[in-house]
This record gives structure tokens, C-alpha cells and sequence, in this order.
């Protein structure tokens, strides 16, 4: 079954307009998490004008203690690999932002960030920490991310979502489901994020294999429009299959 893991940044982007803990990050991951998400994703930024990198050891408390998983995304930097070792969460999504990037929009070049990403990888294997690459649905190199040590990659579903309704739909799903396939004969498992939300979630998860899918900004949105046990149940029913 796919497992649902809830991207907080908005919450911390809240938190963090007003310079003091409110609203509280972890209290409102203790709430997703009663309220059925499989997981918490934060993905703090070297500016850290949302997510801090104080919250990832917060939140490996809190999900821990849940016995859930914590997904922390990121651009491998020093700092950023030293925070996620000291806390070591679940999982790691390594994502080649630049610093100073609005949102994530492009997957990791597999050649020529090998270098790069290999000895990263091996160090947060090393701490027992699954690593999954950020990779665009076009990339026919897919495979090299279990070759550089990874066991995940995410899909980046932008281009599902902008087309999500139009007569371009189902060519760009099935793109998604041959990415997915293509993963998956090499040995890796598949999550997915990116701009997915109530409306297009279930046309998506008619892929097979789906473990993972991180949702952040769309659901924030529709819990200020429908409330959170509304919108955590309904996604809790379409991860599920019902």
C-alpha cells in the first residue's frame, strides 16, 4: 500500500512570519500523524526560510515516537548531510536545488552528478538511512540511481499535475508508469511528490508500486479549506486503495 508522507514546510513558513514557535511544527506532525499520514517529510533550505534544520532532529523525535518515518529533503551540502546524519531520520531525498530556488523543478543528471552524489549516498547508508534521488520522468538513466547506491528514487510529478484533465493526461501518465516500471526492474523503489493533491491523486496511484508519495502544499491548502480530519481522511482513503 502506498504510504503518505506529509510535507510541513508551509506550517514552518507560517511559523516562521511571525518569529516565534507558532504555529508549533511538531505539534502539527503529532496531529497528521493521529490523523493517519504514514510520515512526515521536511525539506529545509540553506536559507531556511521555512524549515529549520533545528525541526529535523524535532521531528525524528516526534515520528519515532510514532513509529512512523521521517523523510528529510534536501541539497547535499556539508551542512545539510551533517544535520541528517546527527538526526538520522527514515529516509533522505537528496534534490539538486540551487540555494536559492523558489520550489523544486528538475530531477539530478545521474552522469553527471555521480560523483558528487556517490560518497554521499554511502555515507548516509553507512548511518542506516534510506536514500532516494529526486529524478525527472524522462530520464531513461533511471537504473543508475541503485548503481550510485540509492534504494528510491521520487518522480517528479509536475508535469502529471499541469497536465492532469487535458487531452495531454494520459500520454504524460503512461510516461510515468513506464519511469516506474523501468525503477523498478532495476531494483528500486518508487516514491512520488510534487503538486499532487485530492483531485489527481487517484489517477496517479492507478501506477502500480507507488511506496511513497509526499504532499505538501496542495494539502495545507485544502485543510485550510475543508479541515484536517476532513482532507487526512480522504487522502488516508485513496493511499489505501478505497
Amino acid at each position: 500500500m502506498t504510504q503518505l508522507s506529509v510535507n510541513i514546510n508551509k506550517i514552518a513558513l507560517l511559523r516562521n512570519s511571525r518569529g516565534r514557535n507558532y504555529p508549533d511544527v511538531c505539534a502539527f506532525a503529532e496531529r497528521f500523524l493521529q490523523l493517519g499520514a504514514d510520515g512526515i517529510t521536511l525539506h529545509p533550505r540553506p536559507d531556511q526560510r521555512h524549515a529549520r534544520y533545528t525541526d529535523v532532529a524535532e521531528l525524528q523525535a516526534v515520528t519515532s515516537a510514532h513509529g512512523k518515518e521521517l523523510n528529510v529533503e534536501g541539497y547535499p551540502t556539508a551542512e545539510f548531510i551533517e544535520v541528517v546524519r546527527r538526526a538520522r531520520p527514515a529516509q533522505c531525498t537528496l534534490v539538486p536545488d540551487s540555494p536559492d530556488q523558489l520550489t523544486s523543478d528538475h530531477g539530478w543528471d545521474l552522469v553527471r552528478d555521480a560523483g558528487m552524489l556517490r560518497p554521499v549516498i554511502a555515507a548516509l547508508n553507512d548511518d542506516g538511512i534510506r536514500v532516494s534521488l529526486f529524478v525527472d520522468v524522462n530520464n531513461p538513466l533511471l537504473p543508475l540511481a541503485r548503481e550510485l547506491g540509492a534504494q528510491r528514487v521520487e518522480l517528479y510529478t509536475e508535469p502529471y499535475a499541469e497536465t492532469f484533465g487535458s487531452a495531454r493526461s494520459a500520454p504524460v501518465l503512461e510516461q510515468f508508469r513506464v519511469a516506474a516500471a523501468l525503477a523498478g526492474q532495476a531494483g528500486l523503489g518508487v516514491n512520488a511528490g510534487h503538486d499532487l493533491n485530492l483531485e489527481n491523486l487517484a489517477d496517479f496511484l492507478t501506477i502500480p508500486d507507488i511506496l511513497e508519495v509526499s504532499i505538501g502544499h496542495a494539502l495545507i491548502v485544502e485543510c485550510l479549506e475543508l479541515g484536517m480530519p476532513a482532507v487526512l481522511a480522504r487522502y488516508v482513503a485513496l493511499v489505501a486503495g478505497r
